[in-house]
């Protein structure tokens, strides 16, 4: 009769042995009242009096579905994500919430559209880092009473309708027309400033302008063609404008 006993208590003590790995934590209920954490290595779940389940802690990447909303300035855009989380108290991830994984997906399906309806498109196309932090600190202040921690949330894909498309397309060429134009008017009168103060040096510098006219004929002497050219000194032409100013004048 002993022994029967005895291997009455092996064979319970045999079926009670579960293993929980160091990722994983258990939650174990007495008579359906909860208990206790249980921590990673073999532990004793009594049957029929005990039950336990199993919670992975370790970081979570939910894809979140893409969601079609409208921004701020009435811009209708699809937009999806990534969201990281993880377990920081197993029990309240099982007792404060039914299928937390789902109840995260969720959530940050509904608070994405919120955040994007209150930005417009030009902020969501360039500050998604900020938008997706201000995603990421609403769903995890709700998800806090959970005994979950979200992580990170990071904006995947921004789509657009094709005539918005077509729009901002339009948008940017014309920017880069704009600095096209000021860009070359701002040579234009740099070089005009140029020319002009080359001018002045030129005629306040008596023989200059002769010795620009030697220079450009040095240039042109090495070209082949038979082009013939006459350097005529300005003096020449001063002496000549003074003589036919005098036999007008007589």
């Amino acid at each position: 009769m002993l022994f029967v006993l005895i291997g009455i208590i092996v064979f319970v003590i045999l079926i009670s042995i579960r293993q929980i790995n160091e990722y994983e934590r258990g939650i174990l209920f007495t008579f359906g009242r909860y208990t206790k954490v249980l921590t990673p290595g073999w532990k004793i779940v009594l049957p029929i009096i005990q039950s336990y389940s199993k919670v992975d802690i370790r970081t979570k990447a939910v894809d979140v579905p893409e969601q079609e909303t409208i921004t701020k300035d009435n811009v209708s855009v699809k937009i999806n994500a990534v969201i990281y989380y993880k377990v920081f108290d197993a029990g309240k991830a099982i007792c404060e919430v039914n299928d937390y994984y789902y109840a995260v997906s969720q959530l940050a399906q509904t608070t994405m559209r919120n955040v994007v309806g209150t930005v417009t498109l030009d902020e969501l196309l360039s500050d998604r880092e900020k938008i997706s932090d201000g995603i990421c600190k609403v769903i995890d202040a709700a998800t806090d009473p959970w005994g979950i921690k979200v992580e990170n949330v990071e904006l995947k894909d921004v789509s657009l309708p094709e005539e918005m498309k077509r729009v901002i397309a339009k948008a940017a060429e014309a920017e880069r027309e704009k600095q096209a134009i000021l860009t070359k008017a701002a040579g234009e009168v740099e070089a005009a400033n140029s020319l002009a103060e080359a001018a002045t040096t030129m005629g306040n510098t008596p023989g200059a302008l002769h010795l620009r006219t030697l220079s450009t004929l040095n240039d042109l002497s090495s070209d082949q063609s038979n082009t013939i050219i006459f350097a005529v000194p300005i003096e020449v032409l001063k002496a000549v404008e003074g003589i036919s100013k005098k036999y007008n004048n007589n």
